[in-house]
């Protein structure tokens, strides 16, 4: 099974305008509102392509209510945490020309009794052998040693730990020594404390971060592809969207997908790595924050190449 973890939900609303203009009254489609969370959306693209998740969600006021009824609307199999405060609310724009601009709410800070909730709820839903992913933003004040405890209920489950965060917590959750990161390139970046300026620079990068313990690091570029190092090398690959839609949720499909090959066969990381390509380009070619289904996929729009320019510049990082 496959475990995510979200400890910072959200609520997404999404909606489009024909061009975004600072200062204006402009004219917008009508709302979509829809379950939001890193860790939400890899159960969300996992179930949606027909594969064993379960998400568990710290939720609170009216709009952990609504989070929680989407969820269960659509048969996500979920475990809600009632916490303090009140789940946040993002809201995404999308230009017609495919530019996104998001606007993320902080979230509410957790108390010690919520964060002892959670750890039950690691403890209790997750088993030795599955695969653990926490997933997503932290909420506010929550400090580097109370992540990290709840890194350590997730190693205690004896579960494969995987990891995608950002800052301060991607920092302190090398320590737990997880399996697998997943940070993009300007998060890599930050965790090494230096720029990357090329892929070749990205791959030092990533073998920097396992030396630390860590035995898989998936870096997402954006445009540019993505890449895998771990124990057996480097494997690159890209894909092709002609008019993407919404980049919301592209990261944790892209995710999603890899897990859904890695977790069933580590031995096909070149397969793991397109089928991860393929769900991140499908989901940019969705709106809002929508997760694609198998008729979305589409595999001949992503390849592996076998002689990436190590030395080109790299652009940018989604």
């Amino acid at each position: 099974m496959i475990v995510t973890l979200t400890l910072n939900p959200s609520l997404d609303r999404t909606i489009e305008v024909e061009r975004l203009e600072r200062g204006a009254v402009l004219r917008t489609s009508e709302p979509v509102f829809e379950p939001g969370g890193k860790g939400v959306n890899v159960t969300r693209a996992l179930t949606a392509n027909g594969i064993p998740s379960l998400a568990i969600a710290a939720v609170a006021g009216p709009e952990g209510a609504e989070l929680s009824r989407l969820l269960e609307r659509d048969g996500i199999l979920c475990r809600f945490v009632p916490v303090s405060g009140r789940t946040r609310s993002n809201t995404t724009v999308c230009d017609a020309d495919g530019t996104v601009t998001k606007l993320n709410e902080p979230g509410s800070p957790l108390r010690q009794d919520d964060l002892e909730a959670i750890a039950t709820a690691i403890r209790t839903s997750v088993r030795d052998g599955d695969w653990l992913v926490v997933s997503g933003s932290v909420p506010p004040l929550l400090s580097d040693s109370q992540f990290s405890a709840l890194l350590e209920e997730a190693n205690a489950t004896g579960a494969h730990l995987v990891v995608d965060t950002s800052g301060d917590a991607l920092a302190a959750a090398i320590a737990a020594r997880p399996h697998l990161i997943k940070p993009n390139g300007d998060e890599l970046a930050e965790l090494v404390g230096r720029e990357l300026g090329s892929m070749a620079e990205v791959i030092a990068a990533a073998d920097e971060v396992r030396t630390r313990g860590v035995d898989y690091v998936l870096v997402s570029l954006g445009a540019q592809g993505a890449l895998l190092v771990g124990p057996t090398g480097v494997i690159v690959g890209k894909s092709h969207v002609d008019q993407p839609r919404s980049t919301v949720g592209a990261g944790d499909c892209f995710l999603a997908g890899f897990l859904s090959c890695f977790t069933s066969d580590a031995g096909d990381l070149e397969g793991a790595l397109l089928e991860a390509l393929s769900w991140g380009a499908a989901s940019t070619r969705l709106p809002g924050s929508a997760v694609p289904h198998p008729a979305d996929l589409e595999p001949t729009h992503v390849q592996l190449v076998r002689q990436p320019d190590l030395d080109k510049p790299l652009v940018a990082s989604t």
